[in-house]
Protein backbone atom coordinates (compact mmCIF):
# COMPACT_ATOMS: atom_id res chain seq x y z
CA UNK A 1 0.00 0.00 0.00
CA UNK A 2 0.91 3.37 -1.12
CA UNK A 3 1.45 5.72 2.18
CA UNK A 4 0.80 9.45 1.88
CA UNK A 5 3.10 11.77 3.19
CA UNK A 6 0.41 12.67 5.79
CA UNK A 7 0.46 9.07 6.68
CA UNK A 8 3.71 8.86 7.29
CA UNK A 9 4.46 11.59 9.27
CA UNK A 10 1.02 10.48 11.60
CA UNK A 11 3.28 7.37 12.07
CA UNK A 12 6.20 9.32 13.67
CA UNK A 13 6.71 9.80 17.09
CA UNK A 14 10.04 11.93 18.34
CA UNK A 15 10.92 12.30 21.86
CA UNK A 16 13.75 12.86 23.96
CA UNK A 17 14.57 11.60 27.29
CA UNK A 18 15.71 13.95 30.02
CA UNK A 19 17.03 13.68 33.56
CA UNK A 20 19.33 13.98 36.00
CA UNK A 21 22.47 11.82 35.74
CA UNK A 22 22.14 8.20 37.26
CA UNK A 23 18.38 8.61 36.99
CA UNK A 24 18.69 5.71 34.84
CA UNK A 25 17.85 7.82 31.80
CA UNK A 26 19.77 5.68 29.17
CA UNK A 27 19.11 2.25 30.56
CA UNK A 28 15.43 3.27 30.22
CA UNK A 29 16.18 4.00 26.48
CA UNK A 30 17.75 0.19 26.27
CA UNK A 31 14.80 -1.35 27.35
CA UNK A 32 12.54 0.47 24.58
CA UNK A 33 14.83 -0.30 21.74
CA UNK A 34 14.56 -4.18 23.40
CA UNK A 35 10.58 -3.58 23.14
CA UNK A 36 10.88 -2.25 19.61
CA UNK A 37 12.96 -5.29 18.66
CA UNK A 38 15.91 -3.30 17.97
CA UNK A 39 18.52 -5.06 20.65
CA UNK A 40 18.19 -8.73 21.74
CA UNK A 41 19.73 -7.58 25.25
CA UNK A 42 19.59 -4.33 27.36
CA UNK A 43 22.76 -3.13 28.48
CA UNK A 44 23.22 -0.62 31.42
CA UNK A 45 25.96 2.16 31.54
CA UNK A 46 27.42 0.45 34.61
CA UNK A 47 28.66 -2.20 32.69
CA UNK A 48 31.92 -1.78 32.93
CA UNK A 49 32.62 -5.43 34.31
CA UNK A 50 30.13 -7.63 31.53
CA UNK A 51 31.71 -5.55 28.77
CA UNK A 52 28.16 -5.26 27.68
CA UNK A 53 27.62 -1.03 27.63
CA UNK A 54 24.31 0.61 26.72
CA UNK A 55 23.75 1.10 23.26
CA UNK A 56 23.01 4.65 23.14
CA UNK A 57 26.55 5.21 25.19
CA UNK A 58 28.76 5.03 22.13
CA UNK A 59 31.73 6.73 22.40
CA UNK A 60 34.95 5.27 24.51
CA UNK A 61 34.77 7.72 27.39
CA UNK A 62 30.84 7.29 28.14
CA UNK A 63 32.27 3.99 28.54
CA UNK A 64 34.83 4.10 30.92
CA UNK A 65 32.75 7.15 33.29
CA UNK A 66 29.48 5.54 32.54
CA UNK A 67 27.70 8.79 31.57
CA UNK A 68 26.55 9.91 28.86
CA UNK A 69 28.08 13.52 27.11
CA UNK A 70 26.60 13.38 23.80
CA UNK A 71 22.94 12.97 22.67
CA UNK A 72 22.15 9.67 20.63
CA UNK A 73 19.72 9.36 18.07
CA UNK A 74 18.06 5.96 17.76
CA UNK A 75 15.08 4.77 15.58
CA UNK A 76 12.78 1.85 16.45
CA UNK A 77 9.39 0.78 14.74
CA UNK A 78 6.84 -0.10 17.52
CA UNK A 79 3.05 -0.74 17.37
CA UNK A 80 3.09 0.31 13.91
CA UNK A 81 4.99 4.01 15.05
CA UNK A 82 8.36 4.83 14.14
CA UNK A 83 9.75 5.79 16.81
CA UNK A 84 12.62 8.61 17.08
CA UNK A 85 14.73 8.42 20.53
CA UNK A 86 16.80 11.28 21.69
CA UNK A 87 19.04 10.27 24.40
CA UNK A 88 20.41 13.16 25.94
CA UNK A 89 23.45 14.09 28.32
CA UNK A 90 22.17 13.80 31.87
CA UNK A 91 25.38 15.28 32.89
CA UNK A 92 24.63 19.89 33.53
CA UNK A 93 28.23 20.57 31.69
CA UNK A 94 26.56 18.98 28.63
CA UNK A 95 23.12 20.89 28.99
CA UNK A 96 23.91 23.16 26.00
CA UNK A 97 23.84 20.08 23.96
CA UNK A 98 20.63 18.82 25.82
CA UNK A 99 18.90 22.39 25.05
CA UNK A 100 19.36 22.02 21.21
CA UNK A 101 18.04 18.56 20.90
CA UNK A 102 15.02 19.48 23.14
CA UNK A 103 14.38 21.96 20.06
CA UNK A 104 14.53 19.22 17.66
CA UNK A 105 11.92 17.12 19.45
CA UNK A 106 7.75 16.72 19.40
CA UNK A 107 8.06 15.35 23.51
CA UNK A 108 10.20 14.64 26.02
CA UNK A 109 10.32 11.60 28.83
CA UNK A 110 11.48 12.77 32.29
CA UNK A 111 13.17 10.17 33.99
CA UNK A 112 12.80 10.40 37.83
CA UNK A 113 15.02 8.59 40.93
CA UNK A 114 12.43 7.34 43.00
CA UNK A 115 15.18 7.45 45.85
CA UNK A 116 15.92 11.26 44.92
CA UNK A 117 12.54 13.05 43.22
CA UNK A 118 13.70 16.24 41.68
CA UNK A 119 16.80 16.89 41.15
CA UNK A 120 18.48 20.44 39.75
CA UNK A 121 19.23 18.98 36.58
CA UNK A 122 16.26 17.70 35.98
CA UNK A 123 14.04 21.06 36.77
CA UNK A 124 16.86 22.88 34.45
CA UNK A 125 15.69 20.80 31.20
CA UNK A 126 11.64 20.70 32.42
CA UNK A 127 11.88 24.61 32.26
CA UNK A 128 12.86 24.47 28.56
CA UNK A 129 10.32 21.77 27.90
CA UNK A 130 7.99 23.94 29.66
CA UNK A 131 9.09 27.12 27.69
CA UNK A 132 8.35 25.60 24.70
CA UNK A 133 4.81 23.77 25.31
CA UNK A 134 6.18 19.99 24.53
CA UNK A 135 4.14 17.49 26.29
CA UNK A 136 5.85 15.97 28.99
CA UNK A 137 5.58 12.07 30.35
CA UNK A 138 6.92 11.08 33.54
CA UNK A 139 8.91 7.92 34.31
CA UNK A 140 9.50 7.56 37.80
CA UNK A 141 12.22 4.63 37.71
CA UNK A 142 13.88 2.37 40.44
CA UNK A 143 10.89 1.21 42.12
CA UNK A 144 13.25 -2.28 42.29
CA UNK A 145 14.94 -0.28 45.23
CA UNK A 146 13.52 1.20 48.12
CA UNK A 147 12.71 4.87 47.73
CA UNK A 148 10.83 7.61 48.67
CA UNK A 149 6.76 7.51 49.08
CA UNK A 150 4.52 7.44 45.73
CA UNK A 151 2.57 10.31 47.37
CA UNK A 152 5.57 12.75 48.24
CA UNK A 153 6.95 12.28 44.70
CA UNK A 154 4.01 13.38 42.95
CA UNK A 155 3.53 16.73 45.67
CA UNK A 156 7.06 17.30 44.65
CA UNK A 157 6.41 17.23 40.92
CA UNK A 158 3.40 19.15 40.68
CA UNK A 159 5.00 21.87 43.32
CA UNK A 160 8.39 21.73 42.18
CA UNK A 161 8.14 21.78 38.53
CA UNK A 162 4.42 23.64 38.83
CA UNK A 163 2.68 21.28 36.42
CA UNK A 164 -0.17 18.84 37.02
CA UNK A 165 0.43 15.55 37.16
CA UNK A 166 -1.99 12.07 36.79
CA UNK A 167 -0.98 8.66 37.66
CA UNK A 168 -1.43 6.60 34.69
CA UNK A 169 -0.42 3.79 37.30
CA UNK A 170 0.18 3.34 41.31
CA UNK A 171 3.00 0.89 42.96
CA UNK A 172 1.97 -1.48 44.90
CA UNK A 173 4.91 -1.81 47.40
CA UNK A 174 9.05 -0.93 46.49
CA UNK A 175 12.15 -2.51 46.35
CA UNK A 176 12.29 -6.08 47.67
CA UNK A 177 8.21 -5.59 48.62
CA UNK A 178 7.41 -4.51 45.20
CA UNK A 179 4.29 -6.68 44.18
CA UNK A 180 3.14 -4.98 40.88
CA UNK A 181 1.48 -1.87 39.49
CA UNK A 182 -2.24 -1.11 39.94
CA UNK A 183 -3.13 0.16 36.77
CA UNK A 184 -5.29 2.87 36.65
CA UNK A 185 -5.19 3.64 32.75
CA UNK A 186 -6.05 0.04 31.47
CA UNK A 187 -7.62 -1.07 34.41
CA UNK A 188 -5.72 -3.71 35.44
CA UNK A 189 -2.98 -5.10 37.73
CA UNK A 190 0.68 -6.09 36.60
CA UNK A 191 2.12 -8.61 38.22
CA UNK A 192 6.25 -8.92 39.47
CA UNK A 193 5.16 -12.51 40.62
CA UNK A 194 3.07 -14.18 37.70
CA UNK A 195 3.96 -17.56 39.23
CA UNK A 196 2.36 -16.77 42.90
CA UNK A 197 -0.95 -16.13 40.61
CA UNK A 198 -2.10 -18.35 38.51
CA UNK A 199 0.69 -17.85 35.57
CA UNK A 200 -0.99 -14.19 35.27
CA UNK A 201 1.22 -11.46 34.20
CA UNK A 202 -2.08 -9.00 34.22
CA UNK A 203 -5.49 -9.09 36.51
CA UNK A 204 -8.32 -7.33 35.30
CA UNK A 205 -10.59 -4.80 37.86
CA UNK A 206 -13.60 -5.16 38.65
CA UNK A 207 -16.35 -2.15 38.89
CA UNK A 208 -15.14 -1.36 42.41
CA UNK A 209 -11.29 -1.46 41.31
CA UNK A 210 -10.68 -4.76 42.57
CA UNK A 211 -9.77 -8.09 40.81
CA UNK A 212 -11.77 -10.24 40.97
CA UNK A 213 -11.18 -14.20 41.97
CA UNK A 214 -9.02 -15.79 44.35
CA UNK A 215 -5.02 -14.55 44.02
CA UNK A 216 -2.78 -14.39 46.70
CA UNK A 217 -1.49 -10.91 46.15
CA UNK A 218 -5.62 -10.03 47.32
CA UNK A 219 -3.90 -11.20 51.03
CA UNK A 220 -1.26 -8.28 51.54
CA UNK A 221 -1.52 -5.30 52.91
CA UNK A 222 0.17 -3.26 50.16
CA UNK A 223 -2.72 -4.68 47.67
CA UNK A 224 -4.97 -3.02 49.83
CA UNK A 225 -2.93 -0.50 50.52
CA UNK A 226 -2.72 0.30 46.57
CA UNK A 227 -6.52 0.36 46.44
CA UNK A 228 -6.78 2.76 49.13
CA UNK A 229 -4.34 4.93 47.73
CA UNK A 230 -5.88 5.03 44.18
CA UNK A 231 -9.60 5.49 45.78
CA UNK A 232 -7.91 8.97 46.96
CA UNK A 233 -6.91 10.09 43.91
CA UNK A 234 -9.57 9.43 42.34
CA UNK A 235 -11.57 11.51 44.34
CA UNK A 236 -8.99 14.09 45.07
CA UNK A 237 -6.10 13.96 42.17
CA UNK A 238 -6.31 15.94 38.92
CA UNK A 239 -8.43 14.75 36.06
CA UNK A 240 -7.24 12.93 33.50
CA UNK A 241 -6.76 15.34 30.22
CA UNK A 242 -5.56 14.72 26.66
CA UNK A 243 -5.80 18.16 25.55
CA UNK A 244 -3.55 19.14 29.16
CA UNK A 245 -1.43 16.58 28.11
CA UNK A 246 -0.80 18.07 24.34
CA UNK A 247 -0.26 21.60 25.86
CA UNK A 248 2.38 20.40 28.66
CA UNK A 249 0.40 21.22 31.09
CA UNK A 250 -0.53 18.14 33.09
CA UNK A 251 1.93 14.92 32.77
CA UNK A 252 0.94 11.61 33.03
CA UNK A 253 3.07 9.92 35.38
CA UNK A 254 4.10 5.80 34.96
CA UNK A 255 5.89 3.88 37.60
CA UNK A 256 8.66 0.94 37.17
CA UNK A 257 11.66 0.02 36.99
CA UNK A 258 14.16 0.71 34.13
CA UNK A 259 16.88 -2.35 35.48
CA UNK A 260 14.32 -5.16 35.13
CA UNK A 261 12.41 -3.47 32.45
CA UNK A 262 8.84 -3.89 34.63
CA UNK A 263 6.07 -1.44 33.49
CA UNK A 264 8.26 0.02 31.19
CA UNK A 265 6.12 -1.90 28.30
CA UNK A 266 3.52 -0.27 29.85
CA UNK A 267 4.63 2.97 29.60
CA UNK A 268 5.55 2.26 26.06
CA UNK A 269 1.91 1.44 24.97
CA UNK A 270 0.32 4.92 26.94
CA UNK A 271 3.11 6.82 25.40
CA UNK A 272 2.36 6.28 21.43
CA UNK A 273 -1.24 6.58 22.33
CA UNK A 274 -1.11 10.15 23.50
CA UNK A 275 2.68 11.63 22.31
CA UNK A 276 2.11 14.04 19.54
CA UNK A 277 2.92 13.68 15.93
CA UNK A 278 5.49 16.02 14.44
CA UNK A 279 4.38 19.30 14.71
CA UNK A 280 4.31 22.47 12.71
CA UNK A 281 7.58 24.81 12.70
CA UNK A 282 7.78 28.71 12.74
CA UNK A 283 10.58 30.37 10.69
CA UNK A 284 11.88 33.42 11.63
CA UNK A 285 10.02 35.52 9.30
CA UNK A 286 6.77 34.15 11.64
CA UNK A 287 5.59 31.91 9.35
CA UNK A 288 4.14 28.12 9.57
CA UNK A 289 5.49 25.63 8.25
CA UNK A 290 3.09 22.14 8.22
CA UNK A 291 4.81 18.65 8.60
CA UNK A 292 2.85 17.99 5.23
CA UNK A 293 4.18 20.69 3.20
CA UNK A 294 5.66 19.25 -0.37
CA UNK A 295 9.10 20.63 -0.30
CA UNK A 296 11.47 19.36 2.11
CA UNK A 297 13.13 22.27 5.26
CA UNK A 298 14.98 20.74 8.36
CA UNK A 299 17.62 22.14 10.56
CA UNK A 300 20.78 21.06 12.21
CA UNK A 301 20.61 21.23 15.81
CA UNK A 302 23.94 19.12 16.56
CA UNK A 303 27.50 17.99 14.55
CA UNK A 304 29.69 14.81 15.89
CA UNK A 305 32.95 14.42 15.11
CA UNK A 306 34.34 11.10 14.47
CA UNK A 307 31.35 8.84 15.02
CA UNK A 308 33.02 6.24 12.80
CA UNK A 309 36.44 6.25 14.39
CA UNK A 310 37.74 4.34 11.17
CA UNK A 311 36.47 6.69 9.19
CA UNK A 312 36.78 9.95 10.92
CA UNK A 313 33.83 11.42 9.51
CA UNK A 314 31.63 14.61 10.93
CA UNK A 315 27.95 14.10 10.57
CA UNK A 316 25.20 16.71 10.64
CA UNK A 317 22.04 16.06 12.62
CA UNK A 318 19.10 17.40 10.74
CA UNK A 319 15.37 17.06 12.34
CA UNK A 320 12.83 16.86 9.09
CA UNK A 321 10.17 19.28 9.27
CA UNK A 322 8.44 18.90 6.41
CA UNK A 323 8.30 17.07 2.87
CA UNK A 324 10.26 14.25 1.93
CA UNK A 325 13.90 13.51 1.55
CA UNK A 326 14.89 11.32 -0.69
CA UNK A 327 18.76 10.36 -1.62
CA UNK A 328 20.32 12.61 -4.10
CA UNK A 329 17.84 15.30 -3.67
CA UNK A 330 18.89 18.87 -3.86
CA UNK A 331 19.03 21.46 -1.22
CA UNK A 332 19.93 25.00 -0.41
CA UNK A 333 22.00 25.79 3.04
CA UNK A 334 19.92 29.45 4.18
CA UNK A 335 23.04 30.98 5.60
CA UNK A 336 25.70 30.44 2.73
CA UNK A 337 22.85 30.04 -0.30
CA UNK A 338 24.82 27.25 -1.15
CA UNK A 339 22.99 24.03 -3.31
CA UNK A 340 24.23 20.87 -2.50
CA UNK A 341 23.05 17.27 -3.45
CA UNK A 342 22.09 14.99 -0.08
CA UNK A 343 23.93 11.72 -1.65
CA UNK A 344 25.29 10.29 1.42
CA UNK A 345 22.70 10.39 4.50
CA UNK A 346 22.32 7.79 7.35
CA UNK A 347 19.69 7.00 10.14
CA UNK A 348 21.02 5.69 13.31
CA UNK A 349 20.95 3.26 15.65
CA UNK A 350 23.39 5.05 18.36
CA UNK A 351 26.72 3.74 16.71
CA UNK A 352 25.44 2.12 14.12
CA UNK A 353 24.03 3.16 10.82
CA UNK A 354 22.15 2.30 7.33
CA UNK A 355 21.90 4.25 4.18
CA UNK A 356 18.49 6.07 4.36
CA UNK A 357 15.93 5.43 1.63
CA UNK A 358 13.55 8.12 2.91
CA UNK A 359 12.27 10.24 5.63
CA UNK A 360 9.63 12.34 6.58
CA UNK A 361 8.75 15.45 9.51
CA UNK A 362 9.93 14.18 12.78
CA UNK A 363 12.63 12.13 11.44
CA UNK A 364 16.31 12.92 12.61
CA UNK A 365 18.74 12.25 9.28
CA UNK A 366 22.79 12.59 9.54
CA UNK A 367 24.17 14.34 6.86
CA UNK A 368 28.26 13.68 6.33
CA UNK A 369 29.70 16.89 6.36
CA UNK A 370 32.88 17.93 4.63
CA UNK A 371 32.20 21.50 6.85
CA UNK A 372 29.73 22.66 5.11
CA UNK A 373 27.00 22.95 8.30
CA UNK A 374 26.95 25.16 11.21
CA UNK A 375 24.74 24.28 14.11
CA UNK A 376 21.66 26.19 13.58
CA UNK A 377 21.79 25.68 9.85
CA UNK A 378 18.13 25.54 7.87
CA UNK A 379 17.88 23.60 4.75
CA UNK A 380 15.38 23.62 2.26
CA UNK A 381 14.09 22.70 -0.94
CA UNK A 382 12.79 24.73 -3.82
CA UNK A 383 12.96 28.58 -4.36
CA UNK A 384 11.87 30.07 -1.76
CA UNK A 385 14.36 30.44 1.29
CA UNK A 386 13.55 29.31 4.30
CA UNK A 387 15.13 29.93 7.89
CA UNK A 388 14.13 28.55 11.50
CA UNK A 389 14.21 30.27 14.70
CA UNK A 390 17.61 30.44 16.21
CA UNK A 391 18.60 27.79 18.71
CA UNK A 392 19.81 28.41 22.31
CA UNK A 393 23.68 29.31 22.60
CA UNK A 394 25.48 29.70 26.37
CA UNK A 395 28.25 32.32 26.88
CA UNK A 396 31.04 30.03 28.24
CA UNK A 397 31.96 31.03 31.53
CA UNK A 398 35.39 28.86 32.21
CA UNK A 399 38.29 28.84 29.65
CA UNK A 400 41.51 27.60 29.13
CA UNK A 401 44.71 27.82 26.91
CA UNK A 402 45.57 24.44 25.02
CA UNK A 403 48.85 23.86 23.26
CA UNK A 404 50.34 21.02 21.44
CA UNK A 405 52.32 18.90 23.72
CA UNK A 406 54.32 18.05 20.44
CA UNK A 407 55.11 20.93 18.00
CA UNK A 408 55.57 18.05 15.26
CA UNK A 409 51.79 17.15 15.17
CA UNK A 410 50.86 20.65 15.28
CA UNK A 411 48.67 19.27 11.76
CA UNK A 412 46.66 16.51 13.95
CA UNK A 413 46.35 19.31 16.77
CA UNK A 414 44.98 21.95 15.08
CA UNK A 415 42.57 19.33 12.74
CA UNK A 416 41.45 18.09 15.72
CA UNK A 417 40.71 21.51 18.00
CA UNK A 418 38.55 22.55 14.76
CA UNK A 419 36.60 19.90 14.18
CA UNK A 420 35.62 19.22 17.70
CA UNK A 421 34.69 22.94 18.18
CA UNK A 422 32.00 22.71 15.24
CA UNK A 423 30.22 20.14 17.28
CA UNK A 424 28.87 23.22 19.64
CA UNK A 425 29.82 22.15 23.15
CA UNK A 426 33.62 23.97 23.59
CA UNK A 427 33.93 27.56 21.89
CA UNK A 428 37.46 28.67 19.95
CA UNK A 429 38.60 31.85 20.38
CA UNK A 430 42.43 33.14 19.45
CA UNK A 431 44.00 35.81 21.36
CA UNK A 432 44.03 39.16 19.12
CA UNK A 433 48.17 39.14 18.18
CA UNK A 434 49.62 36.01 18.82
CA UNK A 435 46.37 33.76 18.14
CA UNK A 436 47.14 31.27 20.78
CA UNK A 437 44.21 28.84 21.29
CA UNK A 438 41.65 29.92 23.91
CA UNK A 439 38.73 27.26 24.48
CA UNK A 440 35.49 28.33 26.13
CA UNK A 441 33.15 25.67 28.04
CA UNK A 442 30.20 26.27 30.13
CA UNK A 443 31.45 23.16 32.78
CA UNK A 444 34.36 21.71 33.28
CA UNK A 445 33.86 17.65 31.95
CA UNK A 446 33.89 19.27 28.50
CA UNK A 447 37.39 20.55 28.71
CA UNK A 448 38.40 16.82 30.11
CA UNK A 449 36.16 15.10 27.06
CA UNK A 450 37.46 17.52 24.79
CA UNK A 451 41.20 16.44 25.61
CA UNK A 452 40.59 12.50 25.98
CA UNK A 453 39.15 13.30 22.61
CA UNK A 454 41.76 15.02 20.95
CA UNK A 455 44.08 12.15 22.14
CA UNK A 456 42.26 9.11 21.65
CA UNK A 457 40.63 10.28 18.08
CA UNK A 458 43.38 12.63 16.28
CA UNK A 459 46.72 11.06 18.25
CA UNK A 460 46.96 14.71 19.72
CA UNK A 461 48.21 15.12 22.92
CA UNK A 462 47.17 18.41 24.43
CA UNK A 463 48.38 21.00 27.64
CA UNK A 464 45.45 22.50 28.98
CA UNK A 465 46.59 25.63 31.41
CA UNK A 466 43.30 26.38 33.36
CA UNK A 467 42.35 30.59 32.85
CA UNK A 468 39.53 30.54 35.44
CA UNK A 469 36.29 31.91 34.92
CA UNK A 470 35.83 35.07 32.54
CA UNK A 471 33.23 37.43 31.14
CA UNK A 472 32.67 36.62 27.38
CA UNK A 473 31.37 40.12 25.66
CA UNK A 474 31.59 40.70 21.68
CA UNK A 475 32.20 43.64 20.18
CA UNK A 476 31.21 45.19 17.05
CA UNK A 477 33.97 45.40 14.43
CA UNK A 478 33.78 49.01 13.92
CA UNK A 479 33.64 50.35 17.60
CA UNK A 480 36.89 48.45 18.04
CA UNK A 481 40.86 49.96 19.05
CA UNK A 482 42.63 47.44 19.62
CA UNK A 483 44.64 49.23 22.83
CA UNK A 484 40.90 48.55 24.28
CA UNK A 485 42.92 45.50 25.45
CA UNK A 486 44.70 44.77 28.82
CA UNK A 487 45.25 42.69 31.55
CA UNK A 488 42.31 42.70 33.01
CA UNK A 489 39.76 42.16 29.20
CA UNK A 490 41.84 39.99 27.09
CA UNK A 491 40.74 40.49 23.28
CA UNK A 492 40.33 37.78 21.06
CA UNK A 493 38.55 36.33 17.83
CA UNK A 494 36.28 34.10 17.71
CA UNK A 495 36.00 31.25 15.38
CA UNK A 496 34.07 33.30 13.14
CA UNK A 497 36.59 36.00 13.44
CA UNK A 498 34.67 38.52 15.22
CA UNK A 499 36.08 40.11 18.33
CA UNK A 500 35.75 39.60 21.98
CA UNK A 501 36.57 40.44 25.16
CA UNK A 502 37.39 38.25 28.08
CA UNK A 503 37.01 40.16 31.27
CA UNK A 504 38.37 39.18 34.27
CA UNK A 505 35.66 40.10 36.66
CA UNK A 506 32.20 41.99 36.75
CA UNK A 507 34.04 44.68 38.31
CA UNK A 508 36.52 44.84 35.31
CA UNK A 509 33.45 44.48 33.06
CA UNK A 510 32.02 47.90 34.41
CA UNK A 511 35.25 49.88 34.45
CA UNK A 512 35.54 48.94 30.50
CA UNK A 513 31.71 50.38 30.39
CA UNK A 514 32.26 53.38 32.33
CA UNK A 515 35.32 53.98 29.56
CA UNK A 516 33.89 53.23 26.58
CA UNK A 517 29.89 54.27 27.04
CA UNK A 518 29.32 54.33 23.87
CA UNK A 519 30.77 51.09 22.98
CA UNK A 520 28.25 48.45 22.34
CA UNK A 521 29.12 44.98 24.16
CA UNK A 522 26.95 41.77 23.48
CA UNK A 523 26.69 38.41 25.95
CA UNK A 524 26.09 36.68 22.53
CA UNK A 525 26.45 37.17 18.89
Amino acid sequence: MNQTLADKVKSRKTFAIISHPDAGKTTITEQLLLFGGAIRQAGTVKGKKSGKFAKSDWMEIEKQRGISVTSSVMQVDYDGYQINILDTPGHEDFSEDTYRTLMAVDSAVMVIDSGKGIEPQTKKLFKVCRMRGIPIFTFINKMDRDGREPMDLIAELEEVLEIDAYPMNWPMGMGKNLLGLYDIYNNRVELTHPEDNGDNDFLPLNENGEIEGDYAIKKSTIYTQAVEDVQLLKEAGNTFSEDAIAAGELTPVFFGSALTGFGVQTFLDAFVDFAPNPSAHVTEADETIEPTSEELTGFIFKIQANMNPAHRDRIAFVRICSGEFKPGMDVFINRTGKKIKLAHTTQFMADSREQVETAVAGDIIGLYDTGNFQIGDTIYEGKKAVQFEALPQFTPELFMKVTPKNVMKQKSFHKGVQQLVQEGAIQLYKTYHTEDYILGAVGQLQFEVFQYRLLHEYNAEVEMTPMGSKIARWIEPEDLDPNMSSSRNLLCRDRFDNPVFLFENQFALRWFEDKYPNVKLTALL
